[in-house]
């Protein structure tokens, strides 16, 4: 079976148990409860194939929990992050889902058996309120025990059914594919309350080819704006090849979302030594100040939302916002996490960043903050996307690409807003391979491209009030239908005279009608 259609069948699959079991609960809300199960499988079929270590004669989830010494236990999470109890599995959990009164406070206790394994050890905070969003107890699953257990039990039931067979033999990441298939869907039906947790798998693909272009090897990778962690993901699988020396990392201010983005590192088979996923704001409280700079930088930031800015007035003090002179405007914190990302890039490294087109030509202290990027040569590359890319939203972004080892003070600018760089799919527009391999090969070469692509002398960009808006510098092209005047002088001289004639014939039919 090809990956295409056991993607196909895969999302369908559970997309049919969301519909079908979620009753009166609101889908985004749900998704938690399914994202949940899924993850839950997921953790407890990874940890038998790692107790059972290839051997046939062991089956793990057949074994009494009697047999688990403090030695095994001990070991497994060192290795593994957690432990799982054979009684605690998810197989065997499911098996007996129907007839379980006590589903719910069962599920709830495993949970927290499975969190409390890592007290004390260097995986705590990775594994640290991991099940905090799936309260198996909440009233959102019904009124009643009975109500609860049963919309739990069809979860776990149908998540069961899902036939992900030997998930290390599958043509597909098929639980991390699951799992980008519920929160793309998701998000696609709940508008601006759900796309904020969800960059498009094939925008995602673009930014971090860009982030990571030519990079035989990087460091680590780091989203100051982590969502999910779908960003972190696609370079992971870009970048499989090669090696992404000390993980991947990230920061989250939403609860929900980091505990979303901490699973997805783990469905997508990164230890938990691998990745370091950290809870608060990015702005106020940033975490890996004190690492070395990061070789990679990918970022969806959320677009134009508040911030303290001005009114903490220790913040143009930051080592972050302090080489600009000035701080982002408080109602428009997108410089902020531009600059953030800046001070956080190796010399070596690149920045691929999703930004709002706003700021590349508005005045003020975006203007400052545009001027000491572009004087200091920081600009690789800005490239305007088509517009109706992102859920939610049907605005035109825009893609900031930042780089400390430029050689060229030249800014390269690429429109991709072109029909030739989408393909219209429903309501929304998407990228696929050959509009991504069209503008890295364009972002590779710096070469001009009529209507397309440019590079610009950062003088002359200076001269332009440091406007860096794609329109600006890309002439866009004239579509108009072209006319030679003096043909359509005699075409019009030509229509005047038949129509002299035809009245003149009109005329006469009168005449001799009323004679």
């Amino acid at each position: 079976m090809t990956s295409t259609i056991q993607k196909q069948e895969l999302l369908n699959k559970i997309w049919k148990i969301a519909n079908e079991v979620r009753g009166a609960v609101d889908g985004w809300d749900f998704k938690q409860f399914v994202l949940g199960t899924l993850f839950y499988r997921y953790i407890s079929e990874n940890f038998s194939s790692y107790i059972e270590a290839g051997d046939e004669s062991i089956d793990y989830a057949a074994l009494p929990d009697s047999v688990i010494t403090p030695e095994i236990k001990d070991d497994a999470i060192k290795t593994k992050g957690y432990f799982i109890y054979p009684s605690q599995l998810f197989e065997n959990v499911a098996k007996n889902a129907n007839t379980n009164p006590n589903l719910n406070t069962e599920l709830k206790d495993i949970f927290n058996s499975i969190e409390s394994s890592a007290n004390g050890y260097p995986s705590e905070q990775d594994i640290k309120g991991l099940f905090a969003d799936f309260d198996t107890t909440s009233s959102r699953l019904g009124n009643t025990v009975a109500n609860k257990n049963s919309r739990l039990a069809a979860v776990l039931k149908g998540v069961e059914e899902l036939n992900f067979g030997n998930f290390e033999d599958n043509q597909i990441d098929l639980f991390g594919d699951a799992y980008e298939i519920l929160i793309s869907n998701y998000a696609a039906n709940a508008g601006k309350s759900g796309g904020e947790f969800f960059t498009p798998q094939t925008v995602s693909k673009l930014i971090a080819q860009l982030a990571m272009h030519k990079q035989t090897s990087v460091n680590k990778i780091y989203d100051p704006a982590a969502g999910s962690g779908s960003l972190l993901l696609q370079a992971k699988k870009h970048f499989d090849s090669h090696i992404i020396e000390e993980g991947f990392f990230g920061q989250e201010i939403n609860h929900t979302t980091y505990n979303l983005a901490r699973m997805n590192m783990f469905l997508h088979n990164i230890n938990y030594d691998k990745f370091n996923i950290a809870l608060g704001n990015t702005l106020l409280e940033p975490h890996f100040g004190d690492d070395k700079p990061f070789d990679a930088i990918v970022s969806n930031p959320p677009y134009s939302v508040n911030w303290i800015g001005s009114d903490d007035p220790t913040l143009i003090n930051d080592d972050r916002f302090a080489p600009a002179g000035v701080l982002a405007p408080k109602s428009k914190a997108d410089f902020a996490f531009v600059l953030h990302a800046l001070s956080y890039l190796s010399s070596k490294g690149r920045a691929a960043i999703v930004c709002f087109p706003g700021i590349f030509y508005r005045g003020g202290a975006e203007q400052k903050i545009r001027k000491y990027l572009v004087d200091n040569n920081f600009v690789e590359t800005v490239i305007a996307l088509a517009p109706n890319l992102f859920y939610g939203t049907s605005i035109a972004v825009n893609i900031l690409v930042l780089a400390k080892n430029k050689t060229e003070n030249k800014t390269q600018f690429i429109d991709a807003t072109g029909e030739d760089f989408f393909k219209k799919v429903s309501n929304n527009n998407v990228l696929n391979d050959i509009h991504i391999d069209k503008i890295m090969e364009l972002f590779d070469t710096k070469d001009n491209n009529p209507h397309i692509a440019v590079n610009i002398d950062n003088t002359k960009i200076a001269e332009n009030d440091y406007n860096l808006s794609v329109s600006s510098y890309v002439e866009a092209k004239d579509n108009r239908q072209k006319i030679n005047i003096f043909e359509l002088n005699a075409e019009v001289r030509k229509t005047v005279e038949k129509l002299g004639k035809l009245r003149t014939d009109i005329d006469n039919i009168i005449k001799e009608i009323e004679a």
